[in-house]
């Protein structure tokens, strides 16, 4: 790239999202950690550097602080929430722990025009969510908008070019988030808009033969969806017949998809494709599992253990690649995040096991998912593929609530393979981002053919969202979710109840474990 602007990671839930939002704006980024040396950030051309918002109070003794180098680097500076904060409390101002915390939207008011907020009016809603405050600025700063909550609500120095926002320009509630951020990049740091996500596969390529040299072999974990699809073409890309990929049929997928997986693959793309039959090793180790971090450890374990035994057949391939991405990663508070929190460990990240034998090589790690798909077409991927719905890497083991058994994973099965297909035939399957079933560990009294019944409840879900950090329930037609409701109790034994989720993220995640 020619430049870019990184954000230093201080374990936000959004930090992600901040790189997403940069990207959108057509400036290279990537999420770095807040100790980051110089050199490395050096490597990326910066024009500037963002500063995340964190979990921690700057007093605390363990909170991160800011790299050493970065005062004197020259460099424009946005500190968000406790990026904000933490510029304040190096730089000699005072951060504050009042009673009083600010979640949610909140109006601020600008105390005049200022290259920061060109474009936007002088009142606006932003979103809020931190506990400290500044109650006095460092030496050189200016209070650029405030609020009777938060009287520093943004400041500035001009002279150095470094700035806060104790508010998150990032998310889609600050209503003028977004030109916010474009002023800080174009204007404040001179960045242009060349950078586009198809740009990431010549990158992506290279770094995957950097990784895996002239004569490293590579399997790739395949899935069928749209992620490990993208990471298997760059591979092959990168190192052509020295990637072999490796479906591993756990019993845990949709209706037909192993079918559909085996047969696409080997058809259209014409890479090595090795199919294994493991639904009995998974199920078995599923068995009276119900906690949900349990099943994805498990379920991480043993595809590794497969994997790695398929790499011994190989004469020893050393890379096992993955269709990981950064949302992936920022649940799972992997290793190259610090300091996030866990919110849940995806198999393929946080339920790796530490004696893996093999290296991960991973393209897609710090993408999201219309990146990712933008790359596809890139690379040349057919649009059915391109547009699939996520399909988590678990499988049906984290939408069955409780423990897996075969008859309930044919029941699930069976329920979700009757939404999806009303939904495409109602014209909502691109409208939506994600839909599935779940079934629940409820039972509940019903009455069929004039008798009793006590049987099973299965869940409906569907979202919209922009990139599966934040999502809203899809409003879907009265008489679509009829006929849903109607098939799966008149057609799938031990169902007589159908209920549709209608929760956001936050406070829910898309997945119900």
């Amino acid at each position: 790239m020619s430049h870019s602007i990184p954000v230093l990671d201080f374990g936000s839930q959004t930090a992600q999202l901040i790189v997403r939002r940069v990207r959108e704006l057509g400036v290279y980024s990537e999420l770095l950690p807040h100790d980051v040396s110089e050199e490395q950030v050096r490597a990326l051309n910066p024009l500037g550097v963002i500063l995340s918002g964190g979990p921690a109070s700057v007093y605390e003794p363990d909170a991160p602080q800011m790299p050493a180098w970065l005062p004197n680097s020259g460099l424009p500076v946005l500190g968000i929430c406790y990026g904000m904060q933490l510029i304040s409390y190096a730089l000699g101002g005072v951060v504050l722990s009042p009673e009083d915390r600010e979640f949610g939207p909140a109006d601020v008011a600008l105390t005049g025009e200022h290259p920061l907020f060109a474009n936007t009016p002088l009142n606006q809603m932003v979103w809020m969510s931190h506990g400290d405050r500044i109650d006095a600025l460092p030496p050189g700063f200016r209070t650029l908008a405030s609020n009777p909550s938060t009287p520093f609500a943004a400041m500035g120095d001009d002279e150095r070019r470094w700035y806060g926002v104790q508010f998150h320009p990032e998310v889609v509630h600050t209503v003028h988030g977004k030109p916010i951020l474009a002023n800080f990049l174009h204007t404040i740091c001179g960045a242009d808009s060349s950078w586009q996500p198809a740009n990431f596969v010549a990158d992506a390529v290279e770094r995957v033969r950097e990784k895996v040299g002239e004569e490293g072999r590579v399997i790739c974990a395949l899935s069928g969806g749209v992620d490990s699809a993208v990471a298997a073409l760059i591979i092959h890309r990168a190192i052509g017949e020295r990637l072999t990929c490796v479906f591993v049929d756990n019993g845990l997928l949709r209706l037909g998809e192993a079918e559909q997986v085996i047969a696409t693959f080997r058809e259209h793309f014409h890479i090595p494709l090795i199919a294994v039959d493991a639904r009995d090793e998974f199920l078995s180790a599923l068995e009276n599992v119900a906690d949900p971090e349990q099943k994805r450890k498990i379920i991480g374990e043993k595809f590794i253990r497969i994997f790695e035994r398929e790499a011994r057949a190989l004469n020893g391939a050393q890379f096992l690649a993955q269709g990981t991405l950064y949302p992936d990663v920022i649940e799972s508070s992997a290793p190259d995040r610090k300091k996030g929190v866990t919110i849940k460990t995806h198999h393929n990240v946080g339920g790796l096991p530490a004696d893996m034998q093999m290296q991960l090589v991973e393209p897609l790690r710090y993408m999201f998912k219309d990146e990712v798909r933008a790359a596809g077409l890139e690379l040349g991927l057919p649009e059915e593929w391109v547009w699939r719905h996520p399909f988590p890497g678990p499988g049906l083991a984290v939408r069955i609530i409780g423990p897996v058994s075969w008859p309930r994973l044919e029941t699930l099965r069976r329920a979700d393979a009757i939404f999806l297909e009303e939904l495409r035939a109602a014209g909502f399957y691109r409208a939506t981002q994600q839909a599935f079933a779940v079934l629940l560990p409820v039972q509940s009294v019903g009455v069929m053919g004039d008798g009793r019944t006590y049987a099973d409840t299965i869940a409906i879900r569907a979202i919209t969202t922009e990139d599966y950090m934040t999502a809203d329930w899809a409003r879907l037609p009265y008489d679509l979710l009829a006929r849903v409701s109607s098939r799966i109790v008149n057609e799938i034994s031990g169902v007589n109840r159908v209920v549709y989720d209608i929760s956001s993220k936050p406070p829910a995640t898309i997945e119900w474990e």
